[in-house]
């Protein structure tokens, strides 16, 4: 739920992707199977081997997985509904890319970008101020582990999207760098993470707050100053995808 970024969620380590990491065997020698064999002899022991269990282990892990996924969804309509009242009570003001650049260049407003270090990396707003609300996960607990390996196989290998966690200092850097006052412009890649970002910071006392809709993948190159290697729509890709262009 996290990874597409709804607060709502308990839980701080979501999974709207994964990665996949190489592990390498080491195939031992001679030695080292006799020795083995060896020490199974002396404690009369026999390797085990239990195909049943792991086909059970597996198809708990799934249902899991689904439990999971079935709670995101729940949490996902929850929040949009939410969202949808900041903008409809202009608690939120929605802007379009291009109103985005026109604020900025003209009233000096402060883009805040809220999107995961793999996207801004790629292509940023001059001048904006980066500080993510999710960003990339690194927990190994075994929940984690299995909505990583979930999310690859669904998908997560063609568009490279990682696992996100939840940063749990965003308010306090926000808070640190802006008075409650700042008139701030909030983005991320696609205009889901911004919308749960305000609505955090519209709860933690800022009341000038601007959405920029669609998000920075929406933009034309002439609507925002852009820094980075990449053009603002390609920032989100990754994986077999980018790769293959």
């Amino acid at each position: 739920m996290e990874a597409l970024g709804f607060p709502s969620l308990n839980s701080h380590t979501i999974s709207c992707s994964s990665f996949h990491k190489q592990r390498t065997t080491k195939i031992p020698c001679q030695r080292e199977h006799f020795s083995s064999i060896s020490l199974l002899s002396s404690l009369k022991l026999r390797p085990c081997y239990r195909p049943f269990h792991f086909r059970r282990s597996a198809t708990r892990m799934q249902a899991d997985n689904e439990d999971y996924e079935l709670k995101q969804m729940r949490d996902v309509a929850a929040a949009k509904k939410r969202w949808e009242a900041l903008v409809r009570e202009g608690k939120v003001k929605a802007l379009t890319p291009r109103e985005a650049g026109y604020a900025i260049q003209l009233s000096n407003k402060t883009l805040l970008d809220v999107r995961p270090s793999t996207e801004h990396k790629k292509a940023w707003v001059k001048g904006s101020t980066w500080i993510p609300i999710f960003d990339v996960g690194n927990e190994f607990d075994a929940g984690t582990l299995s909505r990583k390996f979930m999310s690859f196989t669904m998908g997560g290998w063609w568009s490279g999207v990682p696992t996100l966690s939840y940063n749990s200092q965003f308010l306090s850097k926000v808070d640190e760098k802006f008075p409650k006052d700042t008139d701030l412009i909030v983005a991320c890649q696609k205009g889901l993470r911004s919308l749960a970002a305000c609505e955090q910071l519209y709860n933690a006392g800022y009341r000038n707050l601007f959405w920029v809709q669609g998000g920075l993948e929406a933009a034309e190159e002439e609507d925002l100053v852009r820094e980075g290697p990449q053009p603002f729509k390609f920032a989100g890709i990754g994986g077999v995808s980018e790769f293959l262009g």
